[in-house]
């Protein structure tokens, strides 16, 4: 690792949330790195042992475990460093997908200094699945196929990814509702990040 703590917003929420989807629109705005942990792990080699190993757990609807997904994510981003793809001087790292638990907030505190925490919040979990369901069929996403499964994700992140909210200061938690048009919700996104991107701007390199 560098040693330099990157500038970076969390894009969070339940399965269906739009992470996703919020994520490649932000990444099209410049000054701004979209990372989505999901298609780190889904472009590796399906014969390599890391790939192996994380569809043990995704095939169940489970989270990799916690070390083998940040040593992954962090040599993917180091990569991207390295190659000049991603400039931390420039950009504002967003994440979706990781950190998905407490744990995983602790072992990237050496990598990334979060700014914002924006929160897909929704109640209504029916609609999440009918999105995970369509995204799916339309993305050829086995994992995603099973309602069984689907119901599993849902759980997991009630256990083990709802307490990273309280993990965070409160006065870096925007709270953003996911129903609604992309543009609409993302219009409310814009709103959130430009005070960030404004202040990012005017820090001193360091």
């Amino acid at each position: 690792m560098s040693g330099q703590r990157y500038a970076t917003i969390l894009l969070f929420g339940s399965p269906g949330a739009g992470k996703g989807t919020q994520g490649k629109i932000l990444a099209e705005l410049p000054g701004f790195f979209h990372v989505s942990s999901g298609s780190i792990f889904r472009s590796l080699d399906p014969q390599s042992e890391e790939s192996k190993r994380i569809s043990e757990y995704t095939s169940r609807g489970e989270l990799a475990p916690d070390s083998l997904a940040i040593e992954i994510w962090e040599a993917w981003l180091e990569a991207q460093v390295a190659e000049g793809r991603y400039k931390p001087h420039e950009q504002i790292l967003v994440l979706d997908g990781i950190p998905r638990n407490v744990e995983q907030c602790d072992l990237t505190e050496r990598t990334i200094d979060v700014k914002l925490l924006l929160h897909l919040a929704s109640g209504d979990q029916q609609t999440m699945i009918d999105r995970i369901k369509r995204r799916a069929e339309l993305e050829g996403r086995t994992d995603d196929s099973s309602e069984d499964i689907i119901q599993r994700r849902f759980e997991v992140y009630r256990v083990e990814s709802t307490p990273v909210l309280d993990h965070y200061p409160e006065d870096i938690v925007a709270e953003i509702d996911p129903m609604g048009t992309a543009a609409e919700v993302f219009a409310r996104i814009l709103a959130q990040i430009i005070p960030v991107q404004n202040a990012f701007l005017q820090a001193p390199a360091g």
